[in-house]
């Protein structure tokens, strides 16, 4: 398992800030392995309009709502004149790819222990509907989980915190801990005032994550499973 990277104090000090009963698992990227066929989404996206930012580029917009992703990767001007057309696009260059996305290992697995803890258990996700359908079928997440989010659910996207938020809203706010796999998720994360464990499943650095708020750095979803333990949360109670 790999140690984890702490940012902001030590375990006593956050658990003196209150512990933790439910947890907000962000879904693409984190627990099913999209962020590449996102990238090539939007790059054959943005070549629909005579627009070709290098890759890497788009990678690390992903993760980002698609309202703002335009713009940060090609500029105003691009959003301005062609933002709705490339969003249309990359919606047509996704739906084919999304029977080839498989979930990570471990994640099933990491969502049935932290249920089975009796903790509260929520998948943010801000993706279309049909995505979030075909992901749940993917985790077993309509059994597993108490509720779940999609593009329809928030206004404004990452890195504003309002998905985290219409994710707590629907468990009662309970207080929670977010995981997520890029820098926007701990940034939304950040603003709400909650701790955020961060997987290298995204593509991002472990530097990269704690400078953007995470508590926490993991390898992969199985080393955050092994630490449950030792997370920022209260003592649950079995279901």
């Amino acid at each position: 398992m790999s140690t984890p990277v702490s940012s902001h104090g030590t375990r006593a000090d956050r658990g003196a800030r209150g512990e933790r009963d439910t947890v907000v698992f962000d879904v693409d990227g984190t627990l099913v392995d999209t962020n590449y066929h996102h990238a090539l989404a939007w790059f054959r996206a943005f070549r629909r309009v005579g627009v070709t930012p290098p890759v890497w580029r788009i990678h690390r917009a992903i993760g980002m709502g698609g309202d703002q992703l335009v713009g940060a990767v090609a500029g105003r001007e691009v959003e301005e004149v062609h933002g709705d057309v490339v969003r249309a696009a990359w919606a047509e260059e996704f739906a084919p790819m999304l029977d080839e996305v498989p979930a990570f290992a471990g994640a099933r697995e990491l969502l049935t222990e932290t249920r089975a803890r009796g903790y509260r258990l929520v998948l943010a996700s801000s993706g279309k509907p049909e995505h979030v359908d075909r992901y749940l079928d993917l985790l077993d997440g309509r059994s597993l989980a108490d509720a779940w989010t999609t593009a329809e659910d928030a206004e404004r996207t990452k890195p504003a915190p309002d998905l985290v938020a219409a994710a707590l809203e629907r468990v009662d706010g309970g207080r929670a801990v977010v995981v997520g796999d890029s820098v926007w998720d701990c940034l939304a994360a950040r603003r709400l005032g909650l701790p955020a464990l961060a997987v290298r499943t995204g593509g991002f650095s472990a530097d990269e994550l704690v400078g953007a708020g995470a508590d926490a750095v993991y390898e992969a979803l199985p080393d955050i499973g092994a630490d449950l333990d030792r997370l920022p949360l209260a003592p649950a109670h079995p279901r």
